[in-house]
């Protein structure tokens, strides 16, 4: 079986819910034996979702078995999911959709460019792999001076973990990366043939540990207007607040996304 099958990672994905829930918090006050492995049991889980122990195995282990929508909504539940994390499984779980892998676009609307430009606030267009296309003044100033990295290198999650620069300006650098690494994760298991993310993934792992036990986690998360604060380039005493909004052209580059930092007032 292809190791980056969609049934794989569905199962993958299954276990880390499962490490992640604790005895207590699924009712189990008197759990039995001694627990060598942090969570649940897979046995525990089947009982609150109804299923066979060994039929949620095969689930885990990533075998190509039918599973019902009901059964897949009873494991959600039984795994505690939040809306997030419940729509990913059951697009992981589609076994109508075909597994294709979608282009991801490089290519700007010129438009696209002169809209940022006009924008007093920090302002990127980057693509799914997070990979920067195009860029303002003031986010060079406030953000990256992305204009100091080769194009190939120019991509948003890696450099969070490996420009020293822009982690001592983001105050709240752990907080923000998870959420990063937890939207990468989406993108990641929707293109789970592209050697790119394999290979980007495998190369983040061995620069940075903080990555990788992030990525262990199989944290995921839509992306949402997420807050970052940030040190100002010229004094490290100023920080500022920002909200970043994402926009996007459905239309014409449904994977390619305007992300916009908002200043935060004081009064919020």
């Amino acid at each position: 079986m292809n190791e980056h099958s969609r049934a794989k990672t569905l199962g993958d994905y299954l276990k880390s819910r499962r490490n992640r829930l604790q005895p207590e918090q699924a009712g189990f006050k008197e759990s039995y034996g001694n627990r060598r492995t942090p969570g649940l049991r897979r046995e525990e889980v089947a009982i609150l979702a109804g299923v066979s122990p060994t039929y949620y195995a095969w689930l885990e282990q990533g075998r190509e078995v039918t599973a019902s929508r009901e059964i897949m909504e009873s494991i959600g539940k039984a795994l505690q999911l939040t809306a997030d994390e419940h729509t990913y499984l059951m697009k992981l779980w589609n076994p109508h959709e075909p597994e294709i892998i979608p282009s991801i676009n490089t290519m700007l609307n010129p438009q696209w460019r002169e809209i940022i430009g006009q924008l007093s606030y920090p302002s990127f267009i980057s693509n799914e792999r997070s990979e920067i296309l195009a860029w303002n003044d003031e986010a060079a100033r406030m953000i990256v001076d992305f204009a100091a990295w080769p194009d190939v290198e120019r991509v948003m999650l890696r450099m969070l973990f490996v420009d020293p620069a822009l982690r001592s300006r983001m105050v709240n650098w752990e907080e923000f990366t998870r959420h990063s690494v937890a939207v990468f994760r989406t993108y990641y298991d929707k293109h789970l043939n592209d050697p790119w993310y394999i290979n980007m993934v495998d190369q983040l792992a061995q620069e940075s540990a903080e990555f990788n036990a992030m990525w262990k986690l199989h944290n995921i998360q839509l992306k949402t207007v997420n807050r970052v604060f940030l040190r100002s380039s010229d004094s490290a005493a100023q920080t500022a607040a920002y909200d970043i909004h994402s926009f996007m052209s459905p239309t014409e580059h449904p994977d390619v996304h305007i992300c916009v930092y908002t200043p935060v007032s004081d009064a919020e």
